[in-house]
């Protein structure tokens, strides 16, 4: 149980204003109470050191960039295009006869004359290149803070060049500052997905036929999923985005089910899924081997096939029997310690399973961008209000496609599923945590070394710009966004990978010899003024 003394003296060293604000931010999971809530989703207070990104970052980053085909052109300065290219190591293949441009940055790379004068035209011969040199599918253009702020107009630029080179130009205008971290960006990006990409080709799948969302094949993992998936007889329309082709999301309205990974990325062009074309979406977790055998379990299940149940089981009962003994082999090593869990997306939440499932007891687990019902599930979204920030992405309204929709299950079915699985409903964080364990919205450095101190995890599962700040201080930080050069981490097999690098990692003795340099020389003495 944590001490609540240890909160109330984190948050002493804040000023009033801040303390208060911080406040509704942390908590401690307490099951007696009725209901907790959580505030997410609003401003990081100025000054603090916030792990956050921007609306660019999500959109381009995390949601556009993955697919493979398309030609991904950030019109803005070279640092951004650099920012959200190759960190999360969304790996691709190209399909047979089609082509893999994700190992390319590609940016107009906007100097001071191009802020001044107007980098429309710097954008146009950036297509042109582009189209003459590598004769893609398809173009996206993302506009990072610069290009909404001097006007320029992409969307003009994007239409008259469709219309100059004949194929799908589709601009994104998700400047970084349009909200208050990168969750904005995902919801520009679903927005234009579905109002001019999905729906445009059409193709014949069979029936168990299925979109995975907000899956981005980190380290391989799509792979390890399209595997198991293709051993028991799943066909996978399309994948958003990881190792994603354009024509295959184009044709994504054609699948039977959709299975949501990243609530928080995807969540949006799931429900106008559901509204435009009437396929049903379900949320899944490929993260551990009981979240694993959920999954599969609710997916067969809604298929209502015996043969398809009957498959599901042979491929668990194999899969499990082929992972049982190495995965207890690293149990034995990993049990009886503890770890923090800093992750975007639903990371901080899928990963609580696996880790216990190798004997290491969560006892963090925070967000970078989450939304309230992240943590707390969706049936407060009616409550939740909205905010002048908000406001800057317009939901997108979409009714019923006449000529495409298809009823994949009766009302009555539908309902009885709901009952027996996450159909269209997602239960948040706090549902799984346990008892006394810390929740904490936006974590900023000030606060992970406090906890990191008092608390002594093993482990802390974090990103990129976090990472160090532990690792400085002597313990060991695996990288759950981009898994620090390993992975597949999903899946069966992802799930011994996984239990290896962390076994590896918090057994090393070399944790034991980090001295952080400021404890051996605490102050820094400079003069001012330059040689004479």
């Amino acid at each position: 149980m944590i001490d609540k003394n240890l909160l109330d003296n984190l948050l002493d060293v804040y000023p009033g204003k801040s303390m208060k604000n911080r406040k509704e931010h942390i908590m401690i999971k307490d099951s007696s109470q009725e209901k907790q809530h959580i505030k997410a989703n609003t401003r990081t207070i100025p000054g603090i050191m916030t792990n956050r990104g921007c609306a660019y970052a999500g959109c381009k980053g995390v949601v556009v960039g993955p697919i493979k085909d398309m030609i991904h052109i950030v019109h803005g300065p070279i640092g951004c295009s650099y920012y959200a290219w190759g960190t999360r190591r969304n790996k691709a293949r190209a399909d047979k006869g089609g082509k893999n441009f994700i190992n390319y940055s590609f940016s107009t790379d906007m100097q001071d004359p191009d802020i001044v004068f107007g980098g429309e035209k710097k954008l146009k011969q950036a297509i042109k290149e582009a189209v003459e040199t590598f004769d893609p599918e398809a173009i996206s253009i993302s506009a990072t803070c610069p290009v909404g702020l001097i006007g320029d107009d992409i969307n003009a630029v994007a239409k008259e060049a469709q219309k100059e080179y004949g194929i799908p130009v589709l601009a994104f205008s998700c400047e970084g500052y349009k909200g208050v971290s990168q969750s904005a960006g995902h919801h520009i990006a679903n927005n234009k997905f579905m109002s001019e990409l999905i729906g445009n080709r059409e193709r014949e799948v069979k029936k168990y036929s299925v979109n995975i969302l907000g899956e981005y094949n980190i380290g391989g993992d799509a792979w390890e999923i399209d595997r198991i998936f293709e051993k028991i007889g799943y066909e996978i329309v399309s994948t958003m985005t990881g190792d994603g082709s354009f024509k295959d999301i184009q044709a994504a309205h054609e699948a039977n089910l959709n299975l949501v990974m990243c609530h928080r990325s995807i969540n949006y062009i799931a429900e106008m899924f559901e509204e435009k074309y009437g396929i049903p979406w379900l949320k899944v977790n490929f993260i551990g081997p009981k979240a694993m055998v959920k999954t599969l379990r609710n997916m067969a299940k809604y298929f209502d096939d015996e043969e398809l149940i009957q498959r599901t089981e042979e491929v668990i009962a194999e899969e499990l029997a082929e992972i049982e003994e190495p995965l207890a082999r690293y149990r034995k090593l990993c049990e009886g310690n503890t770890a923090f869990l800093f992750v975007g997306g639903s990371r901080a939440h899928h990963y609580q399973n696996l880790f216990k499932e190798i004997g290491i007891e969560p006892v963090l687990a925070a967000y970078e961008f989450a939304h309230r019902d992240d943590f707390e599930g969706r049936e407060i979204i009616p409550e939740i209000e909205k905010t002048a920030d908000d406001r800057n992405i317009p939901d997108l309204e979409v009714s019923k496609d006449e000529a495409r929709y298809r009823l994949r299950l009766s009302k009555e079915r539908y309902e009885r599923l709901k009952e027996e699985m996450p159909l269209a409903e997602y239960e948040g964080l706090i549902a799984d945590m346990e008892d006394g364990k810390i929740i904490i919205d936006d974590l900023n450095h000030y606060e992970t070394e406090v906890l990191l101190k008092a608390l002594k995890p093993a482990v802390f599962g974090s990103g990129i710009k976090d990472k160090y700040v532990a690792q400085k201080m002597g313990v060991f930080s695996k990288q759950l966004h981009s898994y620090d050069y390993s992975g597949p981490y999903a899946g069966f097999k992802g799930a011994v990978n996984f239990a290896r690098d962390i076994s590896a990692g918090i057994n090393t003795p070399t944790w034991n010899y980090i001295t952080a340099p400021w404890k051996n020389e605490p102050e820094i003495e400079a003069e001012l003024g330059g040689a004479s």
